[in-house]
């Protein structure tokens, strides 16, 4: 059914509000916002559009809008739409991680510095951050324990030392486990790493210069000489942090754009000091333009993603309705935000740095995108195969020991690895240790739905294995009438190294002779081996999820928070049942007569 655009616009509200453009399916195409409904709906219905927006157009079956009160509210429903509807045309970002914490916590007497992934509620303690990137938080913490000799070993590992570890020895620990130092003096490094992470190094460098040449004078020569290197390692850190201002919170976006390629890369600066940076690929399914995707981009960066919104927000490129975006963050994070792209000094700076990052990572991935179009054209020479095939499909087989058998299926395009047709299939009901038959379950259930007219058929199916894991990919392919399929089976040489394996195409006789610099080789070395890392981490995962939850789970009074402290206690779950009774009890939540229970369960 054709949609009447124009009896729609007569009746059309010339209010702020937000719309909805809906398929024939009823399922959402597009959300977006408006100043003014009716202008910006009418926008969409006349000639003058790109044809990627023209073929959204096309296929709108309904709109259906909602009035609010102001642009601000249109704006923040429109992100929560975007969120929850994820429509194909807007801009869609990951909902990823959230940014690492480093945290420390109230309740130990010597506390450690602790990375966290993420806040969590009614915990005791600081946390510093947030960090753009795991590395940059493990970074920082190596620096601390380098400096301020801070320890990083487990509450558990901690309440069980007897004598020093390898740390103490290499000083990068001062030991407060077998009582080396006071709870004073590491509580004094403990605050010193804190205010370094918060930017305020140069007032720790101070005080340490003083306490220094005070030791001096009461001639504590070796307390002195200590000081002195943790002197000399903070001015080191300062020298390599250029762009520290001494203060300044700011996110900093740039957009660089190059052969219908485009990557925004954001800079975390807080306290003054950069943390480091996050790169960012999204589509431009409408082919909007720069600045109006790096409003809707910034837009959905914090209020469909619920991130924490720094005092400044600086961008490459001046934004469509900045003022309406900048009253939306300050309503979101309840305080004034600043939105600007006009900026000077040391800011200046951090926008230089923000924009050589995106064009650096656009220009890697430009080239990394035409090595794959370069591998997968010479798979297609080297299989001689009529066009280049768009989608390939990998299984491999995990296990240990036959316990706990996964099979992974990874997918490749011309645009690299396609992580959101990933697929594990837990394997059960199979002779532990069997390959053949585990190959063929997973096959059969990936394989069966697709016959059923679910699914999307690839190219090339790769099987990580030999002539037995061949046949039963062929196999299954016949039952379920999908001999059309390419088959091309991986199998390791005897040496098991690179470049020596041994290509079988459709059968066992008919082998792939490939040199082991041929790019079509290095292509399916790369998806073979995506699908054995795959496979590996699920199966390592299935492992560790049955080792630790069996044991614990079937004993009567221990739920999820009693198993969580023992195990937070003891290290793990080796650690619980090597535990004596007495020990068990010292558990918090632990009564006698459970620890009785327990060490009796674990110990037959």
């Amino acid at each position: 059914m054709t949609f009447d655009s124009r009896q729609f616009l007569a009746h059309l509200t010339q209010a702020p509000g937000i719309y909805r453009m809906l398929d024939e399916q009823g399922e959402t195409l597009y959300v977006g916002k408006a100043k003014r409904l009716k202008a910006r709906l009418s926008s969409y219905f006349r000639g003058t559009l790109n044809a990627k927006t023209q073929a959204m157009v096309g296929r709108i079956a309904d709109v259906q809008v909602t009035v609010t009160r102001s642009e601000i509210e249109a704006l923040l429903l429109e992100q929560t739409l975007i969120k929850e509807l994820r429509p194909p045309y807007n801009i869609l970002l990951r909902d990823d991680k959230s940014y690492p914490f480093v945290f420390v916590t109230d309740r130990h007497p010597y506390p450690a510095l602790e990375y966290k992934r993420a806040r969590r509620r009614h915990e005791d303690g600081r946390y510093l951050g947030p960090y753009p990137s795991s590395g940059a938080v493990r970074e920082s913490l190596s620096l601390m324990q380098k400096i301020f000799r801070i320890r990083n070993c487990e509450d558990s590992v901690f309440a069980h030392r007897t004598r020093p570890c390898l740390q103490y020895q290499i000083q990068r620990c001062s030991a407060p486990c077998v009582g080396y130092i006071s709870e004073a003096d590491y509580r004094r490094d403990l605050e010193h790493a804190v205010m370094c992470l918060e930017g305020r190094s140069e007032q720790v460098t101070g005080e340490l210069s003083e306490a220094m040449e005070a030791a001096s004078r009461e001639l504590a020569f070796e307390d002195a000489a200590r000081l002195r290197d943790q002197v000399q390692h903070l001015r080191q850190l300062q020298q390599r942090q250029f762009v520290d201002t001494g203060g300044g919170d700011a996110d900093v976006f740039a957009l660089a754009e190059r052969e219908d390629s485009l990557c925004i890369s954001v800079l975390a600066v807080r306290q003054g000091r950069l943390l480091g940076a996050r790169h960012h690929k999204p589509g431009n399914s409408l082919g909007l333009a720069t600045s109006d995707l790096l409003a809707e981009f910034v837009s959905q960066y914090y209020l469909g993603q619920g991130r924490e919104i720094p005092r400044e927000v600086i961008t490459s490129l001046a934004l469509a309705d900045a003022d309406i975006l900048e009253s939306g963050l300050s309503a979101r994070a309840e305080r004034r935000v600043r939105l600007t792209h006009s900026v000077r000094g040391h800011r200046q700076q951090w926008l230089e740095l923000a924009r050589t990052n995106a064009e650096q990572q656009l220009a890697g991935q430009l080239a990394s995108q035409a090595q794959l179009t370069h591998r997968f054209d010479a798979l297609r020479d080297a299989l001689a195969l009529s066009q280049v095939p768009q989608r390939l499909e990998c299984f491999d087989i995990s296990h240990s020991h036959g316990e706990a058998t996964v099979a992974s299926c990874v997918v490749f395009d011309q645009n690299g690895p396609r992580k959101s047709d990933y697929r594990r299939f837990n394997i059960d009901g199979v002779a532990a240790g069997d390959d053949y038959a585990a190959m063929r379950q997973a096959l059969s259930r990936r394989f069966r739905r697709l016959a059923e007219g679910e699914g999307v058929t690839p190219d090339i199916l790769l099987v990580d294995g030999g002539k037995g894991q061949l046949n039963q990919a062929r196999e299954v392919l016949s039952e379920l009438g999908l001999e059309h399929i390419l088959l091309l089976g991986v199998a390791k040489g005897h040496t098991r190294r690179a470049g020596l394996e041994t290509l079988f195409v459709e059968t066992v006789d008919r082998t792939l002779d490939l040199d082991g610099t041929s790019p079509a080789l290095h292509l399916i070395q790369n998806v073979r081996d995506e699908a054995h890392r795959f496979a590996i981490t699920g199966h390592r995962s299935r492992r560790d999820k049955t080792r630790r939850s069996s044991t614990l789970e079937d004993i009567e009074g221990i739920g999820p928070k009693r198993r969580r402290e023992l195990l937070r206690f003891f290290g793990g779950l080796q650690g619980v049942k090597q535990a004596s009774r007495e020990e068990l009890a010292r558990v918090p939540g632990i009564s006698a007569s459970l620890a009785d229970t327990i060490h009796r369960s674990l110990h037959g």
